[in-house]
């Protein structure tokens, strides 16, 4: 959701999907995650929160508190009170007679919007970088604590949509990664971690928002399968996480406005998947009166357009039911799912109320963030991909002397806050902008965390904190070792940011990076490059450069930043990210692209690693890629079919309940063959039988992260449930496991699969 001129955003959403499990030791987990030292870490569906009964014992009580209201009363549940009404990005009325507040409804997917005292976490794609669920569930249950304690009542993420096929989209980074396994996974995990804290999660942007560029006229035509197998994955998995609201986008979907398409809330959201919760709109992104009350939207927000006090709902719902073009029966359907998400989250009894403003810098709210800053240190740190690393040059060992290079070093001198919505590219680049944005209680950049590391060793710095690239060079030549640091930004469209109205217009570092990386590469032979970056950028120009000696992606990494990178660069911890999306040797590898009319999906199935593995295109570092300072070997690959039945057709949350059976188990023992204690992603992939019509080469099914000390060992246990062996069969309406041998890969990423067997 933006401010007033453009549009705002407001809901995500997440699945709860079968994780790999790690049967060995594992992390120490910090305290925010309340782990005992050395607990295996579980691979099994999230636990289900205490849910005062579940959804028919909330739709109960929904229906006992509906018998009591008005039609007036019902209209002012529906419908927004309009934008700044109220002190959250979204309000409706109190309704006194059956003690329902006045709710709020508040951005976003990585901290509270508009609010002071909060925690600014790292981004989506940042926390789907750590292929951690404990760290994904964690960071969403402290989004939920904070949310609940501001009186917020629906926090509005996670993001599934944009899922990413299209790398320069604005907001990819909200979300967690182009793979749908992987974002139904950190979907699945955010939304249980937020609604066990309390407040209810909003899934967004549903379905097929890949763009900014004429994101609220274009329309996305995506063909059956294409649809269940990709974009409707994470939704899937977040309903089956018992989702409390789901939030429609702005595009068309096959040419009818999503928030009006009869097709994708009730056919497929409502209908096929079983989804308990009601459908909020994407601020503005309302059409017609009658035409989205019938397709299943349930609640208009901001419920005017932007202040104009013009309500498509409200008197004019009103009408329409008096006139007979909408039945009472839907408006009822309506409210009882409004109101059964606010019981099924136990918000009836001794919720915060909101003591504080949007419109006002947040000014009024209490303090949140209690010690949300480890979770926060944890995935910047764990989220940061060593991409290249030459002769041990990391980790860096009491340096003599250090050159820092580059803006993106620094704080914005006007402060990190000094842009609305972080829009703006100064200074380092901890988060993207736009709605899905929040204000930093404070941001440790990176010079400041290596100053106070390089102080504590004795180690001398020279800095050249703008992006020129002589001043760059004249201090690469002064230090033995130089950190260049460069970015790439985006964001929501109603910004423009450099002349970049929130899609990317390139895949090329901002501010002339490939440039500055040049200039101090020619002066110093030992060139560290650290990128902080929204999505995928070409690298060519510096991997030819042969004084680079390490790469360091560091994504989108929050407030923590300086602390999460100091801690790879100096060895405290060795890397273990993993990239959520491929890195292609030029933009056209791809195969996709920003589209200035509509667009009609033709790459299919095949977008990102699907596309390079059917294309027989060479990315310049693959999809699950990262190193580490230790090394792995992967050994003892069994797989074991346990159940070759149809499963339960009964529909559920989620869709059919058969569908999220474990009926096949993979195992693997990996072992830290290297010198120090290390972490290691361990990735399953799965071919599906030739008998499967035209399908990717391999998917992502199921993946674990097991720590381990140097020397030792241990087992990872992969559960895969009906659906991850199964294609949707579009004549025959269902997912259908084709029969023959099934190719399963284990390895260290999408293209390092040490060990390979058949089921």
């Amino acid at each position: 959701m933006p401010l007033p001129g453009g549009t705002l955003d407001i809901c995500s959403l997440s699945l709860a999907s079968a994780k790999s499990s790690v049967v060995a030791m594992t992390f120490l987990r910090s305290a925010t995650l309340a782990l005992a030292a050395l607990l295996p870490l579980s691979s099994a569906v999230p636990t289900a929160r205490a849910d005062n009964g579940g959804w028919d014992a909330a739709h109960t009580k929904a229906a006992t508190a509906l018998a009591k209201l008005s039609l007036q009363d019902k209209v002012k549940m529906v419908t927004g009170e309009g934008w700044e009404k109220g002190p959250c990005v979204g309000t409706t009325a109190e309704i006194s007679s059956i003690g329902y507040p006045q709710l709020c409804l508040q951005d976003g997917p990585l901290g509270i919007r508009f609010a002071k005292g909060i925690t600014a976490f790292p981004a989506g794609v940042h926390a789907a970088s750590t292929w951690d669920i404990d760290l994904i569930n964690a960071r969403g249950n402290a989004l939920g604590t904070e949310a609940k304690a501001m009186g917020i009542h629906v926090q509005l993420g996670p993001v599934g949509g944009p899922l990413g096929k299209i790398p320069h989209g604005g907001r990819n980074w909200e979300g967690f990664s182009p793979d749908p396994y992987l974002t139904g996974v950190a979907m699945a995990e955010t939304i249980t971690g937020m609604q066990n804290a309390g407040v209810q999660a909003c899934a967004k942007h549903y379905i097929g928002n890949e763009q900014e560029l004429n994101r609220e006229t274009m329309s996305s035509t995506i063909a059956d399968r294409v649809n269940h197998e990709l974009y409707l994955w994470p939704f899937a998995d977040s309903v089956k996480a018992n989702v409390a609201s789901v939030m429609c986008s702005y595009n068309r979907l096959n040419g009818t406005h999503a928030c009006e398409s009869d097709l994708a809330l009730n056919g497929l959201l409502k209908g096929e998947l079983d989804f308990r919760g009601y459908v909020v709109s994407d601020w503005n992104a309302q059409h017609t009166t009658v035409g989205s009350a019938k397709a299943g939207m349930d609640m208009s927000m901001p419920g005017d357009n932007f202040g104009d006090n013009k309500y498509l709902w409200g008197t004019a719902l009103t009408n329409a039911v008096s006139g007979g073009q909408v039945d009472q029966s839907r408006v009822d359907d309506m409210v009882k799912r409004i109101l059964a998400s606010w019981y099924y989250l136990g918000q009836d009894a001794g919720y915060p109320k909101v003591g504080w403003s949007s419109w006002n810098g947040g000014v009024g709210g209490p303090d949140v963030q209690g010690d949300h800053k480890i979770v926060a240190r944890d995935i910047a740190r764990d989220g940061i991909v060593l991409l290249k690393n030459e002769n041990n040059a990391l980790p860096l060992k009491k340096p003599a002397s250090l050159a820092i290079i580059g803006n993106d070093a620094i704080n914005n001198p006007n402060g990190p806050n000094a842009c609305v919505d972080r829009g703006c590219d100064v200074g380092t680049l901890a988060m993207g902008w736009g709605s899905g944005a929040a204000e930093f209680p404070y941001l440790i950049s990176p010079l400041d965390a290596i100053q106070k590391q390089a102080t504590a060793d004795g180690t001398t710095i020279v800095t050249s904190t703008t992006d020129g690239t002589s001043e760059g060079a004249a201090a690469a030549g002064k230090a033995n070792t130089a950190i260049v640091f460069i970015n790439a930004d985006s964001g929501e469209g109603y910004i423009t940011v450099e002349g970049q109205a929130g899609d990317r217009a390139n895949l090329d570092p901002w501010h002339n990076g490939n440039g500055l990386v040049e200039a101090v590469a020619n002066v110093n032979k030992n060139t560290i490059v650290v990128i902080h970056s929204v999505g995928p950028l070409i690298l060519e120009r510096i991997l030819a450069l042969p004084n680079v000696v390490a790469v360091v992606w560091a994504g989108l990494p929050g407030q923590e930043s300086g602390n999460g990178l100091v801690d790879i660069l100096y060895g405290s911890k060795s890397p273990n990210g993993k990239l959520p999306y491929t890195i292609a040797k030029q933009a056209s590898d791809y195969g996709t692209s920003v589209k200035s009319g509509d667009d009609d999906f033709s790459e299919g199935l095949y977008i990102d690693y699907r596309h390079f593995d059917k294309a027989g295109i060479e990315p310049r570092y693959e999809f699950g890629f990262g190193l580490s300072y230790t090394t792995f070997e992967y050994s003892d690959l069994t797989t074991t079919y346990s159940d070759k039945t149809g499963g339960s057709t009964t529909t559920a949350p989620g869709g059919a309940e058969g569908l999220y059976d474990t009926v096949a188990t993979v195992t693997a023992k990996i072992t830290n063959s290297g010198t120090v204690e290390g972490a290691e992603v361990a990735q399953l992939y799965i071919g599906l039988p030739s008998s499967a019509p035209s399908t990717p080469v391999r998917q992502l099914r199921g993946f674990s992260k097991i720590n381990l000390a140097a020397g030792e060992s241990g087992t990872v246990t992969f559960s895969l449930r009906r659906k991850d062996l199964s294609y949707w069969d579009t004549d025959a309406q269902k997912w259908v496991t084709p029969t023959g041998d099934f190719t399963v890969s284990v390895g260290a990423s999408s293209r390092n699969l040490a060990l390979k067997g058949t089921m």
